[in-house]
């Protein structure tokens, strides 16, 4: 069967949607909760120039290496072995269910504005189990949806990706005319929470890499590409688009209430500050919004999701099976092993009452080392060929790696090694499946025995 391919407008909205999903509604209340407009500033401008250095590595590893198809996962393998390609796509793939999980949190927890009471909770903070019997019965619809193909999927996508732009522009234009100086300038350094505003910058960091996560998503489905070239122009279009829109929303919601005030409101906050704003029809727009939304961005996320364990499963890091697909050429092996994970991880929100917060937190950290190798890889690689523009791109990638990496605290990185030792169980399995393609080398061996036996530690510890 001929495979269909995804043109740049679809792998622009595959980007953007990836982006602009359930969080842009909540990012208000976010951000407010834990900086001041200045902060704030500051952290989007730290964000806005790391994520142009990650967007243009990619776009010049996808001009390097037309040859590496996934992206996160074929960039690491190829600058530092399996054991490291493996870790990369297993952190990204975990970062991408957590993703899923948190898209169908947030959506319900939205609805419960129509449906909850003070003495009558139903949906709740997205995490009931009324919430869950909800976001099982999406999760499967999408699953199906996907299962026909990812240019069949992509194609919705980029309908819902149009769709969801309406509430926030409408939120912008009506933020714009409400907007009021003294407001945004009141208690500007954020002396309230009686943090230092670099303390408060680097609390913003995992909030504003949470929005931009998906960045990667034209490089993800590269080998779906229409044109390789298309892969780096549909990443920065999407970039630039969405860092406009964060700027808006977070700048313009300080200038309409106050901090104290945006940082006690239930998310999605813009539903409340749009209520602000017009009346009660607010909510409707934004939870109409926020459908769509989800919709979208969860297209974008079960694609890229199921794309990088199936890529891999090809290349010997995951077990066999991941690599399987169906008719429609749909990877319907990793499509099964991620949308289950998602479906236990429902379960256990509504057992244990997780909230989006908590999800926002381990997804972003998940993230951060492939990210992370991304620009060294392209360093590596651009240093060895006498290409200097693209190392020192690569080198700023780097840095807004390293720099992510110590803002969101060295302990929360060790903490995620407990997430990444049992993925090297189905790792060395897979090794053993592929035995006679290659072996491993000391390095490997001794990496795995060190992040296993710590993951084990820090459990151990934390019981």
């Amino acid at each position: 069967m001929t495979e269909k391919k995804i043109g740049v407008g679809a792998l622009t909205a595959l980007v953007l949607s990836s982006m602009l999903g359930a969080g842009v509604f909540s990012l208000p209340q976010n951000m407010a909760v834990v900086s001041g407009s200045e902060a704030l500033i500051i952290g989007w401008v730290i964000t806005g120039v790391g994520i142009l250095f990650l967007a243009t590595a990619m776009l010049y590893l996808s001009r390097l290496r037309p040859d590496l198809d996934g992206g996160i996962f074929t960039y690491a393998e190829n600058g530092f072995g399996k054991t490291i390609g493996f870790l990369s796509a297993w952190g990204y793939w975990l970062c991408a269910v957590i993703a899923n999980v948190s898209y169908l949190v947030v959506v319900f927890s939205a609805l419960s504005f129509f449906t909850d009471s003070q003495n009558h909770v139903v949906f709740g903070d997205g995490n009931t189990w009324q919430s869950m019997l909800g976001a099982s019965i999406l999760l499967w619809v999408i699953h199906a949806l996907v299962s026909r193909g990812v240019q069949t999927a992509a194609s919705i996508n980029l309908l819902a990706t149009l769709g969801k732009l309406i509430p926030l522009v409408l939120f912008i234009v009506l933020g714009i005319m409400h907007f009021n100086y003294q407001q945004f300038s009141f208690d500007f350094s954020g002396t309230q929470l009686h943090l230092p505003v670099w303390a408060q910058v680097k609390q913003t960091m995992l909030i504003t890499l949470w929005v931009f996560i998906g960045v990667e998503g034209a490089v993800v489905v590269s080998g779906r590409a229409k044109n390789k070239n298309d892969i780096g122009k549909a990443t920065l279009y999407a970039v630039i688009s969405a860092l406009i829109v964060y700027l808006l929303v977070t700048i313009l919601s300080l200038g309409i209430l106050p901090r104290a005030s945006l940082a006690a409101m239930k998310n999605p906050s813009m539903g409340g500050l749009l209520a602000q704003m017009i009346g009660p029809y607010g909510y409707w727009i934004i939870v109409g919004g926020i459908i769509l939304s989800v919709s979208g961005a969860y297209l974008s996320w079960t694609i890229m999701a199921a794309e990088i364990p199936f890529i891999a499963a090809k290349r010997g890091a995951f077990p066999k099976i991941i690599a399987k697909q169906n008719s429609a050429d749909a990877p319907i092996g990793s499509l099964w092993m991620t949308n289950i994970s998602v479906q236990l991880c429902l379960i256990a929100i509504a057992f244990f009452h997780l909230d989006y917060s908590t999800l926002l937190t381990v997804a972003s950290e998940m993230v951060l080392v492939p990210y992370l190798l991304v620009g060294l890889f392209l360093a590596k690689i651009a240093y060895s060929s006498r290409h200097y523009r693209p190392f020192f791109i690569g080198l700023g990638a780097a840095l807004y790696g390293v720099w992510l990496i110590y803002a969101s605290g060295l302990e929360h990185l060790f903490m995620s090694l407990t997430l990444y030792a049992p993925g090297l169980l189905v790792f060395l399995y897979a090794g053993w499946q592929h035995r006679h393609q290659y072996k491993l080398r000391l390095l490997d061996k001794l990496l795995i025995i060190a992040i296993i036996a710590s993951g084990m530690v820090i459990s151990i510890t934390r019981l």
